[in-house]
């Protein structure tokens, strides 16, 4: 099994976020990796660096599965932004186009509030350098599994299944698992993302509910009353070829340990009967009772159960990090699912 992570993640490290009206200090940054790390150091495993971040063969990937004006917008909004008179240092909206707009803006500031869904994905000077270097690691870990080298991990942050075609949201700039999967089609002609994220994966769920060859399904807690509130209910079920390959389960707010296993048992037997033939895990871990966006009651313990039910599908697979946030379990708890999913 192989283990990648590239060190140019760092760059992407805004240090607070809007949340409640209050500008709060974000749990999404660099001292996740460094906690994420250890909990691989505990388990004996090691972390291997992609050689490239900012390739040809990336940016076609990406072409893929985000808007062409989406991937200029993340790479240019900031130099844009800063030229407007008092700026600040973060790009962060002020205006979205609520209800749906009718056109797409020219100003930075229309386009900040086009393409930033919420509030907590602020840009820096440095973040696409970051971003980039999180979808290099994802893609990475992809090509490893076509290429042999068995079960591959990629440390990916800022996370990535709350971005979309044409947006961020969640933390989420690009869409790490859903490049992971579109990796693996080159080789395999049926793909299953399976996310067990505390929250729903709606930009994955968006970048292929019309779609059949890739079968997208998530276990999380109820739309309506946690984030991202406007995704993730049963009756997505995907539409036109991919009618039948989105599939939610959606829990309740508080869930412990028992809810989510059975869950992702059905989850997995859901998933089983799309036959894929290879697999993206995109892994979650703040469903965990400590985690600081608090929506589930899971133990470490439980993890280590995740881990080996998934072990058990007996398919190439690549686990994408999605969350999981500081806490002093969360090496913990990354390093229990290694455990339950490796059989050591």
């Amino acid at each position: 099994m192989k283990f990648f992570y590239h060190p140019d993640q760092e760059y992407h490290a805004p240090a607070s976020f809007l949340v409640r009206g209050q500008l709060t200090a974000s749990p999404e940054g660099p001292v996740r990796a460094e906690m994420l790390s250890q909990g691989l150091a505990a388990s004996g495993f090691t972390l291997s660096e992609p050689e490239e971040v900012d390739t040809p063969r990336l940016r076609s990937r990406l072409a893929q599965i985000h808007t062409p004006r989406y991937l200029d917008f993340l790479e240019t909004i900031h130099a844009r932004w800063r030229e407007l008179p008092g700026a600040s240092e973060l790009v962060m909206p002020n205006i979205h186009p609520c209800g749906g707009g009718h056109h797409y803006p020219r100003h930075p500031v229309g386009q900040a509030g086009w393409h930033l869904h919420d509030m907590a994905c602020p840009i820096g000077a440095d973040s696409f350098r970051g971003i980039l270097a999180s979808a290099a690691t994802a893609q990475a870990a992809a090509e490893a599994l076509l290429a042999g080298h068995g079960t591959t991990y990629a440390l990916c942050r800022p996370p990535g299944h709350h971005a979309g075609p044409d947006r961020a949201g969640g933390f989420c700039c690009l869409n790490n698992s859903a490049l992971a999967a579109t990796v693996l089609r080159e080789q395999f002609k049926r793909v299953a993302i399976l996310d067990v994220d505390l929250h729903h994966g709606n930009g994955t769920q968006d970048i292929f509910y019309y779609r059949g060859d890739v079968w997208t399904g998530s276990l999380h807690v109820d739309p309506a009353d946690f984030y991202p509130f406007f995704w993730g209910g049963a009756n997505e079920e995907g539409m036109g070829e991919g009618l039948g390959a989105n599939v939610n389960l959606p829990l309740p707010l508080g869930s412990d340990g028992t809810v989510f296993l059975d869950a992702l048992e059905t989850l997995v037997e859901r998933m089983q009967a799309f036959r894929p033939e290879a697999v993206v895990i995109a892994l979650g871990l703040d469903a965990h009772r400590d985690d600081p966006l608090a929506g589930m009651t899971l133990e470490t313990e439980d993890f280590a159960v995740v881990g080996q039910r998934l072990r058990r599908l007996g398919l190439p697979t690549a686990l994408v990090q999605e969350g999981g946030y500081p806490t002093e379990h969360l090496d913990a708890n990354l390093a229990a699912f290694m455990q339950g999913f490796t059989g050591g």
